[in-house]
C-alpha cells in the first residue's frame, strides 16, 4: 500500500462490482500536478494534425510525460481495490468534444472492441479523469447501471459524421429512463467496468467538455499477441502474473 493508501472503501468497491462504476467527487491529484497534465493536453492539442479532437488516442505511446500520471499512486491506489494488485496499463485517451459541435458518442460496451484481444474481460477498469466540468449540458459520459453483467450487445452502424464511432447498440436493446450521468468537476473522475454499457450525448453547449481515460487491467489476464499487433501495454504495479510482453519501465 502506497503513501496515498487506497482511495475506496470496501463499501465503495462493492458498489462497482454491483453497479459497473464508480464516482470519485474528489480532486484525484494536486492542483500543481493536475495542471501539468492540463498543460500537456493543450500541447498536444494544438499540435494534432488531421486529427479531431476526440480522436487523441493512446497519446501515451508519444508522449512520455503522461507516465506521470498514468502510473502515479493516486491512480493505481482508486484501481487496486477494484482490480487487485497486479496492475497493467491497456490504454489511455485524450476525448475532446469542442462546443456547439462536439460529436455524440454512441451506446457501447467498450469490451465489444476488444472481444478476442484477452482471454477475459471482467478486470478491465476505466478512470475518465475530468479535464474540464462535464455535465448533461456539454455531454457528459453516461452509463446504464448493472449491464456488465450482461454480456456483448446486439450493434448497428451509424453515421460517424455525427458520432464518434461508426456503430451502436442496437436502440431497442437500451432503456435510456435508466441512465446515470456522470456529472464531474474538473479534477474529479469517475471509474466504470470495460464491459458496462456507456455513451454520450453531442455537446451543444459553448463550454468544451474533455476527459482523460486511463486505463488497467489486472494481471491475471492474458493479453493474445496476435490481435494486439503494434499495442503496447505497461506494468504498472505487482507482478505480471499472465508473463505478458510488456514495455520496458517507463523514464519521464
Amino acid at each position: 500500500m502506497s503513501q496515498t493508501s487506497f482511495r475506496l472503501s470496501e463499501q465503495d468497491a462493492a458498489f462497482y462490482h454491483d453497479q459497473g462504476y464508480y464516482l470519485f467527487k474528489k480532486p484525484v491529484f494536486s492542483p500543481k500536478k493536475f495542471a501539468r497534465l492540463n498543460n500537456i493536453f493543450e500541447e498536444l492539442l494544438h499540435s494534432a494534425q488531421g486529427i479531431r479532437s476526440d480522436e487523441l488516442d493512446t497519446p501515451h505511446f508519444r508522449e512520455p510525460r503522461l507516465f506521470e500520471f498514468l502510473m502515479a499512486d493516486e491512480v493505481l491506489d482508486l484501481v487496486e481495490p477494484l482490480i487487485g494488485p497486479n496492475i497493467g496499463l491497456w490504454s489511455s485517451h485524450f476525448i475532446s468534444k469542442e462546443p456547439l459541435i462536439g460529436r455524440a458518442t454512441p451506446w457501447h460496451e467498450d469490451s465489444s472492441y476488444w472481444k478476442g484481444r484477452f482471454d477475459r474481460l471482467d478486470e478491465i477498469v476505466t478512470i475518465w479523469l475530468a479535464i474540464d466540468d462535464a455535465d448533461e449540458a456539454n455531454g457528459c459520459m453516461r452509463v446504464i447501471p448493472g449491464t456488465h453483467h450482461d454480456g456483448f450487445s446486439e450493434y448497428e452502424n451509424v453515421d460517424k459524421a455525427q458520432n464518434t464511432f461508426g456503430s451502436q447498440i442496437k436502440p431497442d436493446q437500451i432503456d435510456d429512463s435508466k441512465a446515470v450521468y456522470f456529472e464531474l468537476k474538473s479534477g474529479e473522475c469517475s471509474l466504470h467496468d470495460g464491459r458496462i454499457i456507456h455513451g454520450a450525448k453531442a455537446n451543444t453547449s459553448p463550454r468544451r467538455r474533455c476527459g482523460y481515460t486511463m486505463r488497467y487491467f489486472s494481471q491475471s489476464m492474458k493479453l493474445q499477441p496476435e490481435r494486439n499487433q503494434g499495442h503496447k501495454i505497461w506494468s504498472c504495479r505487482g507482478e505480471n502474473i499472465a508473463n505478458n510482453p510488456v514495455e520496458p519501465p517507463p523514464s519521464w
